[in-house]
């Protein structure tokens, strides 16, 4: 797991250093950095939130594993 992060840190920042190289302006950086805090924060909420304050059955490996169970229940419906 360690590795895993390690490996998802670097990839974000080796990704944000070749935009800032492509684009070397203070706002492109400014705005790499504001898109990883909001997309950790998104899949902050999707699992840990409403897992341990909405519903606390809804455990989920992935976003896949989510969009399937969503995808099944909403055809359950119809």
């Amino acid at each position: 797991m360690w590795l895993k992060a390690a490996l998802f840190i670097l990839g974000a920042l080796l990704c944000a250093g070749l935009l800032f190289a492509d684009s070397p302006q203070w706002r492109t950086l400014a705005l790499a950095a504001l898109l990883g805090w909001c997309a950790a924060r998104a899949y902050y909420f999707l699992f840990y939130v409403i897992e341990h304050y909405i519903d606390e059955t809804f455990t989920y490996a992935g976003l896949g594993a989510l969009l399937k169970a969503w995808w099944q229940q909403r055809a359950g419906r119809r």
